[in-house]
């Protein structure tokens, strides 16, 4: 059963779902700059207006306590504190974040921060971003002024979102803003300048915060799920999830998770880089991997080798598997194994930061958004997730991924996640019957996900 304070909620980040790109003093951040570069988003898009949750905040806490969310993780926009990245801080845009954490509370929701979910500022990106060995001091003095505005009220913090994604994905492959493809050696540079700035953040909210702080990270990366249950095959996918390679290793969580939980890289990290690998001073290491309460991690699906020919799919497919319109396959055994790996190799009570799928979805003909595949999806995934606490994995909450539909990245608007639909011609919210059905999933504590 699941924990009678288990947390229910559901995250967004702040570029998602925000707008108000420049309103009372916001500085331009990276997504703001390439943005307006239309080649690198579907159909042109930006997150300009967005779901324009700066303005609309009060209406959207209010669906959240309809939906009786218990907690509720958001992330913050650094250019929007700190138009420059550092120095002057813009007070309309710390005060928007206050107000919202008022709102929640009032609501009876526990307010989650991300400090970091990819929006860097566009003035730090010119002096070479995650690339310049400042931005670990930089992160530091954003985060301290982060935590003196919001620790009186706020206990619980994430410092970082996926760098597998704002890492891998936009400084190693060129997917993702920056878009750059670096070599071996810079990207050495920007990895440990990000677990150095991981570092720093969790002194800084240990040092200033007010409360008693519930610190954790948020990485994702590929799990595979067994073939069987057998105890070779259990091993063979522990092992594989959490392995590394010269071409995979900034997507991998483990390259993320290992330095910062266990204090060392992975075991394959010296044979596959060398002299490059990246290297920390005693006092850097203890700083790295000073402990945290709980182990954060964003998971959707699971990659499993099924016996096809290759090409013809990819390594977790099979012919007439089900898939989402992210292309991902369902897979929801990956929520007891993501779960019961990361507990067994960490020892860190667990807290699912992101899951959820992107639907088909759209108002009906009755005014309502009907969502059958997301609530069966939602009943798969945690009752997996049940399974897991049932065997005594100690998992603290459970965040939807995510609150309303929004802007979602490179693919634009296409991509609807949320349990809040959201006409972007109008603005107007809609709850869909996943979000009712999820009401009901927290009023019984996760009863109603069994089938």
């Amino acid at each position: 059963m699941f924990d009678k304070d288990f947390l229910w909620g559901a995250a967004s980040s702040a570029y998602q779902i925000e707008g108000s790109y420049l309103a009372d003093g916001k500085g331009l951040g990276i997504w703001d700059h390439f943005g307006k570069e239309k080649k690198y988003i579907a159909h042109g898009e930006n997150g300009e207006i967005a779901c324009d949750h700066y303005n609309r905040f009060r209406e959207d806490v209010a669906l959240m306590k309809e939906m009786g969310l218990k907690s509720y993780r958001f992330s913050i926009s650094w250019p929007r504190v700190l138009p420059n990245g550092i120095g002057a801080i813009n007070e309309k845009g710390l005060q928007f974040y206050s107000n919202l954490v008022d709102e929640l509370l009032a609501a009876n929701i526990k307010p989650m921060v991300t400090l970091y979910h990819w929006d860097l500022p566009y003035e730090l990106h010119k002096k070479g971003g995650w690339k310049n060995p400042e931005m670990p001091s930089w992160f530091a003095e954003y985060t301290k002024v982060i935590v003196e505005q919001l620790s009186d009220r706020v206990e619980y913090w994430i410092t970082i979102n996926e760098p597998s994604c704002f890492v891998g994905a936009a400084y190693k492959n060129g997917g993702h803003a920056p878009f750059e493809k670096n070599d071996v050696e810079t990207m050495m540079q920007v990895c440990k300048n990000v677990f150095l700035a991981h570092g720093k953040a969790v002194s800084m909210i240990r040092k200033h915060s007010k409360k008693t702080a519930i610190i954790g990270m948020a990485p994702t990366g590929p799990v595979r799920i067994p073939t069987n249950h057998t105890p070779k095959a259990i091993e063979l996918a522990k092992q594989k999830t959490f392995q590394i390679t010269e071409d995979y290793y900034a997507t991998s969580d483990a390259w993320w998770a290992d330095p910062i939980y266990l204090g060392k890289f992975p075991e394959q990290a010296k044979e596959v880089f060398g002299d490059k690998l990246i290297t920390f001073t005693e006092e850097e290491w203890r700083e790295v991997s000073q402990p945290l309460d709980f182990c954060g991690y964003n998971i959707y699906h699971a990659e499993i080798a099924y016996e096809e020919p290759e090409g013809l799919y990819d390594t977790y497919a099979y012919q007439g598997s089900p898939r989402t319109p992210m292309d991902w396959n369902i897979t929801p055994e990956v929520m007891y194994w993501s779960a019961k790996f990361h507990y067994e190799r960490y020892g860190k009570p667990i807290m699912i930061t992101e899951n959820g799928m992107a639907g088909m979805d759209w108002l009906h003909c009755d005014g309502a958004v009907h969502d059958p595949q997301r609530i069966d999806f939602l009943k798969r995934y945690l009752t997996e997730l049940r399974k897991a606490t049932d065997e005594g994995v100690p998992i603290i909450g459970y965040q939807y991924w995510t609150l309303m539909d929004n802007f979602e990245w490179t693919l634009g608007y296409d991509k609807r996640f949320g349990l809040i639909y959201v006409d972007y011609q109008t603005q107007k919210r809609t709850l869909k019957d996943s979000a009712y059905w999820y009401r009901d999933v927290i009023r019984n504590n996760g009863d109603v996900c069994m089938f």
